[in-house]
């Protein structure tokens, strides 16, 4: 069942999506040539804990996984798409990495990722990560009261066409607010007019993830989520509510 927020309830995953950008921001511009993965997840938790606020991945078992997560943040390198566990590895030129990072602060959540293209950026690479970007702020612009899901996944399909790359399917947005997931879930395809209605109130957690080569995927050993054929990926991420006006982006 997809939950309706009041706007005090909002304000709070609003409180909690503030903590969460500052702290992203910083990870953003740590992520170097040279910086070693789990420096940036050590970065989130210490940043995390100093603003009073939980790391949300951390110890968080999702459906289907065998582990829970012991991490703060999901360190993606390359071809791995969600989910890559920060390690001892050291950045280098050229790496395209993702981090995704959640926060809960007062018992609210809010979910956020970004792309990070390290040193020297291939022409593919930018664009890739282009195309993602742009196929997140299509979708928020789209996501209003009387819109329905299909309509998101409409406008990140179309922005995947637009840039040539290709939209990984088995992977999707979801609800966000009192729970790190909640319904419903949001596929980055679809068609307009179709899937739930959105509302005022709702909470939702849009990720456009694209690759440039297939859209097919595996699970790793690390439990992370990689392209089937190894090719680049990227991802974006904001949280963001559903307004009497449109929709407001709440981890800015």
């Amino acid at each position: 069942m997809v939950k309706i927020y009041s706007q005090e309830q909002v304000a709070k995953i609003k409180q909690s999506g503030r903590i969460l950008a500052r702290i992203l921001k910083i990870l953003k511009n740590e992520a170097k040539i040279g910086i070693s993965l789990k420096y940036l997840d050590n970065l989130a938790f210490r940043l995390a804990k100093e603003s009073g606020a939980e790391p949300a991945f951390f110890n968080y078992q999702p459906d289907g996984a065998e582990y829970p997560y012991m991490a703060s943040v999901c360190t993606s390198l390359n071809n791995v798409i969600v989910h890559g566990f920060p390690t001892d590895y050291k950045l280098v030129s050229g790496d395209v990495l993702k981090i995704d990072f959640g926060i809960k602060y007062k018992g609210y959540y809010s979910d956020s990722a970004a792309t990070i293209i390290i040193g020297k950026s291939s022409p593919v690479a930018k664009n890739l990560s282009r195309a993602t970007q742009k196929a997140l702020e299509e979708a928020i612009k789209i996501a209003k009261p009387g819109s329905h899901l299909g309509d998101i996944g409409w406008a990140i399909e179309k922005t995947a066409k637009k840039y040539k790359v290709r939209v990984i399917k088995g992977l999707t947005g979801h609800g966000v607010g009192l729970n790190l997931h909640e319904d419903p879930i949001i596929y980055n395809y679809g068609n307009k007019g179709e899937g739930l209605e959105l509302k005022a109130g709702m909470v939702l957690a849009i990720e456009p993830m694209f690759s440039v080569g297939t859209n097919d995927t595996i699970q790793l050993r690390d439990e992370s989520w990689a392209t089937r054929d190894n090719s680049l990926s990227a991802h974006f991420e904001h949280t963001i509510a559903i307004t009497e006006k449109g929709s407001e982006i709440l981890t800015k």
